[in-house]
């Protein structure tokens, strides 16, 4: 969580929401990403989405069985839903969302019983500094609007 910690810290140079993502499968790295959605001009470029792109890469496989993914945040329905088709292993994550959040806070589509694969979850690793970061970036988003 520690290095997603870090990649959230440089979304939020880059003026992105900081939000952080690392796949990890057998003790190794298969995917890294923050959020690039300003950058990309793209509304799907979330880290995770990202994330789960470069772990597929680097598995010549869409399926991440086995892999974990670590989140600075808790993952939106549309995160959600690609971490359930990439069906990956494990969730876990800093900070609810209560906006958003699809891991239990507002939705739980990593466990919808009528869905093909569930997810187990362990949310509040390290999660003040996760909030912390988020807060701390909206708190300068708006004095700096004023």
């Amino acid at each position: 969580m520690a290095e997603a910690l870090r990649l959230a810290e440089r979304a939020a140079e880059a003026g992105e929401v900081p939000v952080g993502a690392l796949i990890v499968r057998e003790g190794h790295v298969i995917g890294r990403a923050h959020n690039q959605v300003e950058m990309l001009h793209d509304a799907t470029a979330h880290a995770e989405m990202i994330a789960i792109t470069q772990a597929a890469e680097a598995l010549e496989n869409w399926r991440l069985e086995g892999a974990e993914i670590y989140v600075t945040l808790e993952p939106c329905p549309m995160c959600a839903g690609a971490l359930v088709n990439s069906r990956v292993a494990r969730i876990v994550y800093g900070c609810d969302d209560p906006i958003a959040g699809a891991c239990g806070s507002v939705f739980n589509i990593v466990n919808e019983k009528r869905l093909n694969h569930r997810i187990p979850v362990v949310k509040g690793v390290l999660g003040d500094r996760c909030s912390e970061i988020l807060k701390s970036f909206f708190r300068s988003r708006r004095q700096a609007s004023k």
